[in-house]
């Protein structure tokens, strides 16, 4: 069974969330959306299977990521969150919360060996 297959998407606090965005969307390009920006991307060379990266700024005061004062959190896309949540609790792996289901994937947070909380997300493609 396959474990993590990409980044599903990077995240990171800052003052001004909105600033931010445009001050990247008018230094960077990036194509900027009330989520921050989305990268599409295809799962494999030649493949017609759309995939996305996601980009988001939070507020520098957001406890999204936990309280361990972690700046950054990062989201790995992976297949059948499920099956995997009961490997990584039998490995010993802390579990945050529960798998969240929404119109666009299921997601869990787990802490990694740091204490750093990370996002999984097995997304609706």
């Amino acid at each position: 069974m396959k474990r993590v297959t990409g980044i599903g998407g990077v995240f990171f606090k800052t003052d001004n969330p909105k600033k931010t965005t445009a001050w990247y969307e008018k230094h960077l390009g990036l194509n900027t959306n009330p989520y921050g920006a989305t990268f599409d991307w295809y799962q494999e060379q030649d493949s017609n299977t759309k995939a996305q990266t996601q980009w988001t700024p939070f507020k520098k005061t957001s406890d999204y990521f936990g309280s361990s004062g972690q700046d950054f959190m990062i989201n790995y896309r992976v297949e059948n969150l499920e099956e995997l949540v009961k490997q990584l609790k039998e490995e010993g792996v802390e579990i945050v919360d529960r798998i969240e289901t929404y119109d666009y994937g299921k997601f869990i947070h787990i802490l990694d060996g740091d204490g750093n909380k990370v996002q999984l997300w097995e997304p609706i493609d």
